[in-house]
This record gives structure tokens, sequence and C-alpha cells, in this order.
């Protein structure tokens, strides 16, 4: 099966590189259906591949999709390690809470991919004090070998780059998607990615990083007012049979203590105050 599999992708491979990139999807997509499913690893460069020609398609959902689920199979095999920042700072942690996700591109051409077995005489440590889930995952990486490692950190960085690229190109730009692609490039830039990058796809980051932050703001602002629309749209349709309207209260920020309270105005020049 595997062998077989490896066929398959051979071809595919071919054809990418002929730009017979439909013809490519449906020979990576027989070669995913060749291997078992526990060759998280295998499966994962196939999807990546899928990822990459449905790019060059302009076909940005099923873009995402495949990087989706070859970053799935890529965390079995290895979890991601929270990603730090140049001043060892938690990358994730800092960007939580923060815009949503996804713009710009880089060139990442599919390739086949080779790989490496386990070596059973690498050493890993297991932290005092763990947990038994920790333990488990600990206990894992016996049997990665530093090139399996390698390997994985490759193909889930072509990944990342991928995704970020199909985020960023989606139609309409909607906050969820820019903010998506931002999170990506973000963690590229972190030094164990970044570091990695050929100087086309380092350009590619920081080009991203210095664009994406207001395109994803005018995103923000933008669905934040047509959700607002909507409601007041809806609360109107409430107050209509009462003689009101959405228009007669206000908000108003108290700049000492940062709280709000509403003011209530039917039409004449005093309004009446009430606490939110």
């Amino acid at each position: 099966m595997v062998e077989a599999s490896h066929v398959l992708k051979k071809q595919a491979n071919s054809q990418y590189a002929a730009s017979d990139f439909s013809s490519a999807i449906g020979t990576y997509d027989r070669a995913v259906a060749e291997l078992p499913n526990y060759l998280d690893f295998e499966l994962a460069v196939l999807q990546s591949n899928i990822a990459a020609c449905h790019i060059k398609l302009e076909q940005w959902k099923e873009a995402v999709d495949a990087c989706e689920r070859a970053l799935n199979g890529l965390a079995k095999e290895m979890p991601m390690p929270k990603p730090k920042d140049r001043e060892g700072k938690d990358v994730r942690s800092r960007n939580k809470g923060k815009a949503k996700r996804e713009t710009l591109n880089s060139d990442t051409d599919s390739e086949t991919e080779e790989t490496s077995g386990p070596n059973p005489t690498d050493v890993v440590e297991l932290p005092s004090d763990n947990d038994e889930e920790a333990d488990a995952r600990a206990l894992q990486q016996l049997a990665i070998s530093d090139q399996r490692k390698a390997d994985i950190q490759r193909i889930r960085t072509k990944t990342l780059l991928r995704r970020a690229r199909a985020k960023s190109s989606m139609t309409p730009a909607n906050w969820t998607n820019l903010g998506g692609a931002l999170e990506d490039y973000t963690l590229l830039s972190t030094p164990e990615y970044f570091n990695t990058l050929p100087p086309s796809d380092q350009r590619t980051v920081r080009v991203a990083l210095a664009e994406l932050p207001p395109k994803v703001n005018a995103a923000k602002e933008r669905e934040v007012s047509e959700m607002m629309g909507k409601l007041k749209e809806l609360g109107n349709g409430i107050l209509r049979p009462f003689g009101l309207s959405t228009d007669m209260f206000k908000m108003v920020k108290d700049e000492n203590t940062g709280g709000y309270s509403m003011t209530f105005d039917q039409g004449g020049g005093g309004g009446k105050k009430g606490q939110d």
C-alpha cells in the first residue's frame, strides 16, 4: 500500500511540475486513499501538496481545508510546541484575544518528501511531577528521530505558509480569515520557523506582518459596524410599537472610570440618564 501510494505521489509530482494541477489533485487523492490512516506524516505531506495545487488554481477554501488536514496529522506525529518570540514570550498567549484570522503569499512548490524511520537510541528525559498525558507525549518522542523531527518541522513550515497565503487571499476578506493569516505569519516570524525559511519566504513574512494589521483592523471595524447596524434595525423593530427608537438611547463613556452609562432623549434637548 505504501509503495503504491509512493508511485502515485511521484506521478502527481510530475503532473504538478507540468502545471496540470487539477490532475495532480486527483492523483494525490488516490495516493491518500492507498495509505493506511495511521501514517500521519505521509498523509500530511500529501495533503500539503494538495494544498499547493489548490493555491495554484486559486481555490483558497480548498487549500485551507487541505492545510488543516495536514497540520492536524503532523500534530499527531509531534505536537506543536508553544512558540516563543525573540523575547522568550509565548506567542499564542500574546496574540490570544486579538484579531481573529488572514494575507500575502509565498511561492512554495509541491515536492516529493522523503522520510526517515525512528531511531531507538534517542533519549528523552521525562519531566518530574508530570501528569500521565504529558508522560505519554514525552514517551512518544522516544520513537521520533532527530531527522524525523526535522522533516515534520519542514512540512509544518511549508503548510503554515500555504495556509497563510490561502487565508489572506480568500474573498471576501473578512476579519476571521485575515486574522488567521496574521496569526500564521506571526508564528512563522519566530526563530524556529523564520530561520529555516529561504530569503524569498522571509521577505513574504515581513511584508505580511507590515501590511496585514491595518487590513485586519479595517475588516474588524467594518464587521462590527455591520453587526451593530443589524442590531439597531432589530431594536427599532421592537421599539417602534411603543413610539421609541434606538436613536433615543445614547451610550456615554466615563473617561475617568472607563464605564458606560445610558442616556435617553425622547426628542428634546435634555435627557434622562440611567446606569447600565
